[in-house]
């Protein structure tokens, strides 16, 4: 059994679902199970966001739950439109909703997470020989309402669709023919990976790389192979695996970018124990991402708390601090225009130097680095977003990532 994962580009018009759907009876005929995972098509979820916010009162934020059965609808209407044009190539083929995959999630709107799966529709359908299309981005929780699963959430079901149903190979398919060493637009020597493992990958999903962390963290957890490749391209994809089944002589891996991210500062709070757990907690609780966190030294027993977030965050990260009663601080402070930078590679793991080599490179290009965070196999440092050029073109000349 394989499944298999189209985005919303792949499948961007009627023209180029046909030769999907001709694409993946073309897998059933050479002998595989194919349950296939769709995106919305093109711009489809944007344009439903758009009027979501448009039919509101007074700038009235839409609904959450709402908003999740709106969205949800994206993906279905993708499903249906596949599945009706294998189904003319007399294939027998079913489109499934998140509901109706089975697919249960916690009660968070807008970026639930997938709970289990009761893969007992899908089995037996798969038995009877049929194509499955589903829905991605979506599931139903246990009050039985729809819920989304935000950003990169058809790679998500994928993958954890694989694991539920034991599937052989999750294949994303996608707009580009692979994971690069880094982002070919900035960088043409950029180099396609034949294999990655997914601890590499992780850190590079986590950083902007074309997949989704969470779907690479099932990944891991449940062996899951993930093989990413150009959707109409005949060229050999990235292989994402465990790292005890390739070779892995490079120290560093790649450079992931993250655009869109912005810098939070919460100044003058009251430094006593806690106050990190105070400021992080309900920022968790609504799912929200944060990632380089720097606290400065007390002065007069009050700090600078500050810590990046995505873009598109930002506004609820501050609705939430400004909520917090518990917290006493002098102001927030916010800033857009950032990005994070990375090395990523555990090779990095028992080689010293590399983070001194990296801030040498980058000041050499007269770049400010605002904030940095390190772990075992990753080094990141918060730039200006005008700054992200010629920061990863000095990198990856630095560490001759363009070659084998």
């Amino acid at each position: 059994m394989v499944v298999q994962k189209y985005g919303g580009t792949s499948i961007g018009d009627v023209e180029k679902l046909k030769l999907i759907a001709k694409k993946i009876v073309d897998k059933k005929t050479e002998g595989f199970s194919p349950v296939v995972v769709v995106s919305a098509m093109g711009k489809t979820t944007d344009e439903l966001v758009d009027m979501s916010e448009k039919v509101t009162f007074n700038k009235v934020k839409p609904d959450l739950r709402e908003k999740d059965t709106l969205l949800s609808t994206g993906e279905l209407v993708s499903a249906t439109l596949l599945a009706m044009s294998i189904k003319s190539l007399n294939v027998d083929v079913l489109s499934l909703s998140g509901q109706q995959a089975g697919i249960l999630t916690d009660q968070i709107h807008g970026s639930a997470r997938i709970s289990d799966i009761n893969t007992d529709r899908m089995m037996k359908e798969i038995n009877d020989d049929k194509i499955l299309i589903i829905a991605g981005f979506q599931g139903i929780n246990n009050q039985g309402d729809i819920t989304t699963l935000g950003r990169g959430g058809s790679d998500t079901t994928a993958v954890a669709l694989a694991a539920a149903l034991s599937a052989d190979v999750c294949e994303i398919f996608t707009d580009v023919e692979g994971i690069y060493t880094t982002d070919p637009r900035i960088v043409n020597q950029a180099r396609k990976l034949e294999y990655i493992n997914y601890e590499d990958m992780l850190e590079m999903a986590v950083l902007g790389a074309k997949m989704h962390p969470r779907s690479i963290e099932l990944a891991s957890v449940y062996n899951v192979p993930v093989y990413v490749a150009g959707t109409f391209s005949k060229k050999k994809g990235t292989l994402i695996t465990k790292g005890d089944d390739m070779e892995n002589n490079k120290t560093v891996t790649g450079i992931a970018i993250d655009k869109n991210v912005s810098k939070v500062t919460i100044k003058k709070i009251k430094n006593q124990p806690g106050t990190a757990a105070s400021i992080l907690k309900p920022l968790s609780d609504q799912s929200i991402s944060i990632d380089i966190i720097v606290q400065n030294i007390p002065m007069d027993g009050y700090i600078d708390f500050s810590f990046s977030v995505s873009d598109d965050d930002l506004e609820r990260v501050y609705d939430i601090l400004m909520s917090q009663s518990n917290l006493e601080f002098e102001e927030v402070i916010q800033g857009k225009g950032f990005a994070k930078i990375s090395l990523v590679g555990t090779g990095m793991q028992n080689a010293p130097g590399y983070a001194t080599d990296m801030f040498n490179a980058l000041g050499e290009e007269n770049v400010e680095i605002e904030m940095i965070t390190t772990s075992e196999i990753r080094i990141t440092c918060l730039v200006k977003e005008e700054d992200v050029e010629k920061s990863v073109k000095s990198l990856h000349s630095k560490f001759e990532l363009d070659k084998d």
